[in-house]
């Protein structure tokens, strides 16, 4: 995890966040100052950020949306106290509405970020700076520290060349807490080839099959919130298993960037997942992420030792090698 400490003061009305980076001043600066950017590390997972406005300049306002995996919302704006490329900036960060205007029932907060050289990269040192005891306790009490950490972790990727960070590595599953996972898998294609592969039927069946062996009997894929989904798969000849299949609601389309999903096991009284699916595009490959969010910690672990990861690998390289070199 890039952040390695994070100190609460509350004489001084501080939280102060360290955390290293294994890339130059300059790099981790460029993801501080470009919007597209931090749109894919400025929120934690699950939540990420759309910026709607973006005026770098001291005395300019950036707007911002969190968007939550079940249609939630959370709006906020920075307005640009001091600007000093590469080496440092400093912010008033507040709740807002989605238009940039700040909200009365929470506090606003000063924000310095600064970076600094080390020998193995970058040391970036931000300090939150409250109007009271009380706004700490209100912050930290709706997760900042957690959101803060959580969403230090993915600007590792970002810092990255997407090839360099994911390819030739498979499918890397991550355990962020007790119920939270994340599932990654570089393909090399465009993004919106691997969005119709995931929402059009006649493509999903040439790849989503798991290991060799098996067959999709069903293939119904809801394309809109509120519709519902229901894949099934048979085993052939002398392949031995069990049918089986998901169903689930569609929650939030985002098209070609974004589907959450609810999936259960098909006629099982099985605890329901919430199934968070990003793609990213870089150089022509597409970094496919699953944020998945289980019931409890059991939960996650029977259903990772079930082989979910060696079986999606399967997939993904059938998806690369019948859909995505043609």
């Amino acid at each position: 995890m890039p952040v390695t400490d994070v100190t609460t003061d509350t004489e001084n009305l501080t939280m102060t966040v360290t955390a290293d980076f294994a890339a130059p001043v300059e790099r981790v600066w460029s993801a501080y100052s470009d919007p597209r950017q931090l749109e894919r590390f400025w929120g934690p997972p699950g939540w990420p950020a759309t910026f709607t406005s973006w005026d770098h300049t001291v005395g300019g306002r950036a707007n911002y949306t969190m968007n939550g995996p079940r249609g939630e919302r959370s709006s906020a704006s920075w307005e640009f106290l001091a600007i000093e490329a590469p080496s440092r900036f400093e912010v008033i960060d507040t709740f807002a509405d989605e238009d940039g205007k700040p909200l009365a029932d929470f506090p606003a907060t000063r924000m310095t970020f600064d970076f600094e050289p080390t020998a193995e990269g970058t040391r970036m040192v931000s300090t939150s700076h409250f109007p009271s005891v009380e706004a700490i306790e209100q912050l930290v009490g709706m997760g900042m520290v957690e959101g803060l950490k959580m969403s230090m972790a993915q600007l590792d990727t970002v810092l990255q060349d997407l090839r360099d960070y994911a390819q030739g590595k498979g499918t890397r599953v991550e355990l962020l807490d007790d119920t939270h996972v994340r599932i990654t898998r570089l393909v090399d294609g465009p993004r919106e080839l691997v969005w119709r592969a995931f929402n059009e039927e006649e493509l999903m069946r040439r790849w989503m099959l798991g290991p060799d062996g098996w067959e999709m009997t069903e293939c119904v894929i809801g394309t809109e919130p509120g519709q519902s989904y229901r894949n099934s798969w048979v085993p052939v000849g002398d392949t031995e298993g069990q049918p089986f299949g998901f169903e689930g609601e569609v929650l939030l389309i985002d098209a070609p960037r974004r589907a959450v999903t609810t999936e259960r096991m098909q006629g099982m009284a099985s605890p329901e997942t919430l199934n968070d699916l990003n793609l990213y595009e870089e150089d022509g490959a597409t970094l496919i992420t699953a944020l998945i969010e289980y019931p409890d910690k059991e939960t996650r672990d029977m259903i990772l030792a079930t082989g979910m990861a060696d079986g999606m690998e399967a997939s993904y390289a059938r998806l690369e090698r019948e859909l995505l070199t043609v």
